[in-house]
Order: C-alpha cells, then structure tokens, then sequence
C-alpha cells in the first residue's frame, strides 16, 4: 500500500508525483479538529499532461454512482464532485454545466465563479470580471460553481457565519495548475479559505464542488487507492458518522496518459 500515513505526516506540505502530470499530498492542517482527521488531501494536476473530462449520469444515461463507482467504471484516476446538484432531478449541476454538445444546465445562476477546460489547458474565472463570459466560449467543457477564492481584490469571499462542513474544493494555480482539495474536518468556508491561502500553492481562484456527507474524492494512481468521503455539515449531518461515499451524478474526472 502507498505511504499515505508518510505524506499526511510530511510538513510542510509535500506533493508527491502518482503520474506524469499527478501529484498527490496531505497535511494534518487541523491539529485538534472537532470532528474527522484534520487532514487536508491536495492533489495537482498539469492539464498539458493528462486528460481532464467530467463524467455526468444524465449523459452516461445512468444512475447517481459514487465517486469510487465513477472511477472504477471510467476507469478515471481521480474523481471529485462536479458540483452541488438539483435536488428535484438528482442530476443537474446547481449552475451551468456543460461539455461538448452535451448541456446538463442550461441555468447560469448568481454564483460568480467558473471553471473551462479543453485538451491541454484549464482555467478558472470570476465571472463578474470583464470579458470572463466571452472567454468561457471558447472551452468545450464549462462548469459553474459556488466561488471561495477570487483573483483579485479581497480574495477570501466569504464571510465569517458560523456554517462549515466537511469540503471538497477546486482551484486553479498560477501557472494553470488544476487542484482538488479535500478536507473531511469541517470548517467553515472563510477558515477553509484562509487557511488554502496560507499554502504556498500560488492559488489564484478556488470553487466549491461539495460539502458535507456528499463530499468525495476517489483516487487510483499505481499503489494508491483511497475513497474519500465527508460528513460534518450544520443543520444537515451534525456528526462524524458517515464512513461511505454517497452517489453523486457528476464528477471531474482526470485520466493519466499512457
């Protein structure tokens, strides 16, 4: 089995290379966490050097999966949820999702933060920025989410409310880096924010994918298989009892090249 234990225990935070373009570490970045492990998980991707895709069952034609159940079916290395979805159909994104000529969510909803991505490349972008819009276009996958992080400005958007929940994240580097965040201690979205931007990951912008029990992060990369899920959430799941992945019907999905 791949040294998890030795990563989680590395400080500062180290990443260790799973694949040409993967890279995978953790931190215990909570030292007497309420609940869970006061792990963060972090893995950086080099869209140049893998393939990037989102699995979705309203095109696959398929029930809500688990993380671990997209990626063994996929067979996709790393798997994170896509997004909150709609909880009438249990299969659209909560923003605008779509890939190619597949659309899942026609709606562009208030939320001001989005990630596009192509062969080779990704971004992410504040969507209250001039000409972000117009930029989208030209992804063929696109994806709108909650905004943790901006670019610009007073990064950390949220303010403090009391409200936190185990958390799965997406950002994107200075250098065009795709990462995914997992953090099963709940916190509340400023300290999650806060504490993303103390790392030195040059973040630029940061999104939230999920929270709570649905919260997941499934990887297979050589000798390192782990199926993360949540718990925490307030007003939801106020404990830390949940110990499987929930299904989910949408997940960004990354590939290793052969």
């Amino acid at each position: 089995m791949f040294a998890l234990v030795a990563l989680v225990l590395a400080a500062p935070l180290q990443l260790k290379e799973l694949a040409p373009g993967i890279e995978y570490g953790a931190t215990r970045w909570i030292e007497k966490p309420s609940f869970g492990d006061g792990v963060l998980h972090v893995v950086r991707l080099d869209p140049a050097k893998v393939e990037l895709r989102v699995a979705l069952a309203s095109q696959e034609k398929v029930q809500k999966r688990t993380a671990a159940e997209w990626a063994e079916g996929l067979g996709l290395t790393i798997a994170i949820n896509a997004g909150m979805f709609d909880l009438e159909d249990h299969q659209s994104n909560v923003g605008y999702l779509r890939t190619g000529e597949h659309v899942n969510s026609a709606t562009w909803n208030k939320y001001r933060s989005a990630l596009g991505f192509g062969p080779g490349r990704a971004a992410m972008f504040d969507l209250d920025a001039p000409g972000a819009m117009k930029e989208l276009e030209a992804f063929p996958t696109v994806i709108q989410d909650l905004r943790l992080i901006k670019a610009t400005g007073e990064r950390n958007v949220w303010k403090p409310n009391g409200r936190k929940w185990s958390e799965a994240a997406v950002a994107i580097d200075g250098q065009g880096r795709l990462l995914f965040f997992f953090s099963r201690s709940p916190l509340t979205m400023k300290e999650f924010n806060d504490k993303l931007l103390a790392l030195p990951l040059g973040i630029t912008h940061a999104m939230h994918a999920e929270g709570g029990p649905e919260a997941s992060l499934s990887i297979r990369a050589g000798e390192l298989k782990i199926d993360l899920c949540g718990s925490y959430e307030t007003g939801f799941n106020e404990n830390d009892d949940n110990h499987r992945q929930w299904p989910i019907p949408n997940v960004i999905g990354v590939s290793a090249r052969p």
